[in-house]
């Protein structure tokens, strides 16, 4: 028997499973880290305090494992856009890590489309030009820390996604190095030549010295120091969890879909060879490079969605787990015209507006915590519903089946509202994890653990399908509402309050 260890670093946590053969995981560790909030719309994380975690889960998943010395290879998934710099020589980070959700760039993003760059951004990189993305964030910390671009611009100073900054320091520092998928999110790497674009890089001034090298999906990269686990064990895959999930979702045909829900939403289309560019607000992006071929996606991304669970537990302190919330929102029929648009962070797709913010609105005096909670869980499925509908406009397919995975996919509740608001079944996993499981089968495909996509396409994923219930008119008034209550909280603080936080 041999395994597979991926490593799942993400936004909150970090976990490590072990897959067998038949794509079951058969040892797991996850740890937490903490979160850091600067200032209202900006969020740290501590580099140190994600190797800690990674690494001490991977110890701990190795060792629950009959075999350890069977594990065949590593995969890692990681959380995508957030910016580690670190000093090439010693390793340590040089700062705080700007994570993925932070609005801090915010005003260089205004600057740059004032410039007339976007256009150009848009079609070598398929996104937008928004703080979510890594290069603003990268020239941020370049200027913001005195002596540290002079450094980068003699090689001193590395970049690198949550990916390379694993892979750094797992191999002792002998490999820099990314794979595609994360390389996409960069507004750094064109997706048609596959390459660091020199433009790009003189637009958000980024020395190229700093970049990894960039791999395919299911790469080299390198092997662990012996003395980490023992033993060195081969890198064999490396993508951002999103691709990975659709990965791990076996979504390997061009119309097929999956959506995650965890710290946000995210929804990846299948688009197959070509890259399809959107017109309505959602991101054209690489889902990932094995044995040559690259498949692309179009993807919408929402930046606040299981987070809002958390603000219930952490903010308001109406639940004292984030298991809870299911059995507080169970205690009502629906949310009773209260919505929570959870635009802690701003908005991202279809809207991509940085200056929203969180609103709940429709409260009355019979309102509850249970309507809250009920309306919290609601904002997952109306954001979604929402990000299907740009895609079914930008491709002008109507979508069979969304397959789901994450954390908040255990509620039935919130399935099958989802599948309400849609209008299509949605099919949830056996492997609730398919961001692990997706990198899991990266490795072992290039490991030789399994042979081909048609080979993990064949082994059972389903373990239930929920289907509307509602009416169309049902559906229409409810997206209605939500529609509206999401324009009163559009553009809520003006440029200058979004530059002084």
């Amino acid at each position: 028997m041999r395994y597979v260890l991926s490593l799942d670093q993400g936004t909150t946590s970090s976990r490590s499973m072990v897959f067998n053969e038949q794509a079951v995981p058969v040892c797991q560790a996850q740890q937490e880290f903490p979160q850091i909030y600067p200032s209202p719309g900006h969020v740290e994380h501590n580099p140190e305090e994600i190797w800690k975690s990674q690494y001490e889960t991977a110890k701990a998943a190795i060792a629950e494992c009959d075999s350890p010395e069977s594990i065949a290879a590593i995969g890692i998934a990681n959380q995508r856009e957030t910016v580690v710099l670190w000093d090439r020589k010693t390793g340590n980070s040089v700062a705080n890590a700007i994570v993925w959700q932070s609005r801090i760039t915010a005003p260089q993003c205004r600057e740059l489309k004032k410039q007339g760059v976007e256009p150009t951004v848009k079609e070598k990189t398929g996104l937008l030009l928004d703080p979510y993305f890594s290069a603003t964030k990268i020239a941020h910390l370049l200027d913001s820390i005195t002596g540290l671009r002079e450094r980068a611009e003699l090689g001193e100073i590395l970049f690198g996604t949550i990916d390379s900054f694993l892979i750094w320091r797992l191999t002792g520092g002998r490999v820099h190095a990314t794979d595609v998928t994360n390389a996409s999110r960069t507004l750094l790497f064109n997706i048609h030549t596959l390459q660091w674009d020199d433009e790009l890089l003189r637009i958000f001034s980024i020395p190229k010295a700093m970049l990894p090298e960039v791999r395919p999906t299911n790469g080299d990269f390198g092997e662990t120091a012996a003395e980490l686990f023992g033993r060195s064990i081969p890198i064999r895959a490396a993508a951002g969890d999103q691709q990975a999930a659709t990965f791990g979702q076996g979504c390997f045909t061009p119309g097929t879909a999956k959506n995650t829900y965890g710290t946000g939403c995210f929804m990846v289309w299948n688009t197959g060879e070509t890259p399809v560019p959107s017109q309505h607000g959602l991101l054209t992006t690489i889902g990932w490079q094995v044995d040559g071929n690259t498949t692309y996606c179009l993807e919408g991304s929402i930046f606040v969605a299981g987070a809002a669970i958390q603000w219930l537990r952490d903010g308001l302190g109406i639940i004292e787990t984030s298991a809870e919330v299911e059995e507080l929102a169970a205690q009502v029929e629906s949310s009773d015209g209260v919505y929570l648009v959870p635009a802690f962070v701003g908005l991202g797709a279809p809207y991509w507006d940085a200056n929203a913010r969180g609103m709940l609105i429709g409260i009355t005096r019979g309102t509850t915590k249970s309507h809250i909670a009920r309306a919290a869980v609601d904002s997952m499925a109306y954001q979604s519903a929402e990000l299907l509908e740009a895609m079914r406009q930008d491709t002008g397919i109507e979508l069979a089946e969304l397959r789901v995975d994450g954390g908040a996919t255990q509620n039935n509740a919130l399935l099958e509202f989802q599948a309400d608001l849609l209008g299509v079944s949605v099919v949830r996993p056996k492997v609730h994890e398919t961001t692990a499981l997706g990198v899991a089968w990266l490795a072992g495909l290039a490991s030789g653990i399994w042979s081909s996509q048609d080979e993990l396409a064949s082994l059972p994923l389903v373990d239930r399908v929920f289907a509307p219930q509602i009416s169309s008119e049902s559906r229409q008034k409810l997206m209605a509402d939500w529609k509206r209550a999401v324009s009163r909280c559009r553009n809520w603080i003006d440029d200058e309050a979004l530059t002084e936080n």
